[in-house]
């Protein structure tokens, strides 16, 4: 497993594992054992994956110590403002059972986020949470929050792929040294991608299957990658960089979610609460 050094020092695994719409009460804690058995030292949940139990529960039973696994969880909308995040971030910690989370993300970045960063400020302080991130950020929204805060995030974590590689963003992130994090980070089974010329050209010289390569290219890229394959065998070969180049030539510059777009806020807000 490769590891990636976040601005505050601290590392995180390149490859993660992420438990989004895996249900809680058995089936997360199952994939998550299996995911820690294959290698993964990384799991990725959320207050708003409404399986945090499942995932403490899994790394406290694999027999791996604490330190050993990386645990990211994220702080929703209803818990924004320093109060209501100081709750929201207690309520993580008691659904997980862990005595830390090793980064804690703003979920989406709406609202009082300023009053939740300077509650996850504290609990960094506190040793509550090892790192702070942010996700869903798009430019605009970076601008409008990042610069005002003290601490600058280590991560922000949004869609990523070949075809929407995120050039806007990623230049702000670079002045403060923030990673970024891929979510659907194989464009969502998308078969435009999976069967790109380049792609299945790559996967058939180096014996590995599309999204093997994809992967492969974001780890180079330094980006920190979730996909759902509990064996991502990618760390066994190395594209040069005129088959990094080939990939990057892929990019359209548009994705699936645009957190700037009227109405998306509004939505969020109303698609569930969170409850203790």
């Amino acid at each position: 497993m490769d590891y990636i050094t976040l601005n505050d020092g601290n590392k995180i695994p390149a490859i993660g594992f992420g438990v989004f719409l895996i249900p809680n009460d058995g089936p997360t804690y199952d994939a998550v054992l299996e995911a820690l058995k294959a290698g993964y030292r990384h799991i990725d949940t959320a207050a708003a994956y409404f399986n945090e139990e499942d995932v403490g529960k899994a790394v406290r039973d694999s027999g791996i110590p604490r330190e050993e696994i990386f645990v990211t969880s994220k702080l929703w909308l209803q818990d924004h403002g320093y109060e209501a995040a100081k709750k929201g971030i207690a309520r993580s910690l008691r659904k997980l059972g862990l005595d830390y989370i090793d980064l804690y993300l703003v979920h989406q970045p709406y609202g009082d986020v300023a009053g939740a960063w300077r509650a996850m400020e504290e609990a960094k302080a506190e040793g509550k949470i090892r790192s702070i991130g942010v996700s869903n950020m798009s430019p605009a929204l970076w601008n409008k929050f990042v610069p005002a805060f003290t601490t600058k995030p280590a991560v922000n974590q949004v869609e990523f792929n070949p075809l929407f590689q995120q050039k806007e963003i990623r230049s702000l992130m670079a002045q403060t040294d923030t990673k970024l994090e891929a979510w659907y980070p194989l464009g969502h089974g998308n078969a435009d991608l999976l069967s790109a010329p380049v792609i299945t050209g790559l996967a058939g010289k180096y014996g590995k299957n599309p999204g093997q390569i994809i992967l492969r290219f974001e780890v180079q890229e330094g980006v920190i990658t979730l996909p759902k394959s509990t064996n991502p065998d990618i760390f066994d070969f190395t594209l040069t960089e005129d088959e990094m180049n080939e990939i990057r030539s892929l990019d359209t510059g548009k994705g699936s979610h645009d957190p700037d777009a009227p109405g998306v806020e509004e939505m969020l807000r109303n698609a569930f609460v969170i409850t203790d």
